[in-house]
């Protein structure tokens, strides 16, 4: 058996890649330390925003694990023009998976890119990994594994968030063990 350990990041002061986490989120990734405290982690993987990162470093040190940097992690790119409607547009892309905007990636293209990293790790020998990544990719992920996630389970996300990918008999499990419902 095999664990993936699917991490949303803390509490951070914005969207930009160099976004740091808020006073809260320092304190959210602490707590985020002591809960992976009793579990083997083998190996972290993140995104390279900066919040991502913030949000896993306490638990690399204590662990003394270097965090990984996987591009294929960054959050999801819905426009590169303002869209002021952009909630009923990140909607709309929950529906139709290649919907595209200006500038931006399709829900279909930004999952590919996770389920990737995913499946990468349950062919390596790591027994349990810590991913570190976005609201958005995130829950596109649980989609490509449980087909009825959508937009409010997106809605419904916390910062921080994690959820248990099991592989198993040649099947994937996924559960939430900390956030709204399982803190």
């Amino acid at each position: 058996m095999k664990n993936i350990y699917l991490v949303r990041h803390c509490e951070a002061e914005g969207q930009s890649a160099e976004a740091q986490l808020t006073e809260r989120g320092n304190h959210q990734a602490l707590d985020l330390s002591a809960f992976f405290h009793s579990i083997q982690v083998d190996r972290i993987i993140s995104s390279p925003y900066k919040r991502a990162r913030q949000s896993i470093e306490p638990l690399a040190l204590c662990l003394n694990l270097e965090i990984e940097n996987d591009h294929r992690l960054t959050e999801r790119v819905l426009s590169s023009e303002n869209l002021p409607n952009w909630f009923e547009k990140l909607k709309a892309t929950f529906t139709d998976m290649d919907l595209t905007f200006e500038g931006g990636e399709s829900s279909r293209a930004a999952m590919k890119r996770i389920v990737a990293v995913t499946e990468e790790v349950f062919q390596s020998d790591a027994i349990n990994t810590v991913i570190v990544t976005h609201g958005n990719i995130m829950s596109l992920l649980l989609k490509h594994y449980q087909k009825d996630v959508g937009f409010t389970d997106w809605c419904n996300l916390s910062n921080p968030d994690v959820f248990l990918l099991k592989y198993e008999k040649h099947k994937i499990i996924c559960a939430r063990i900390w956030g709204k419902d399982g803190e």
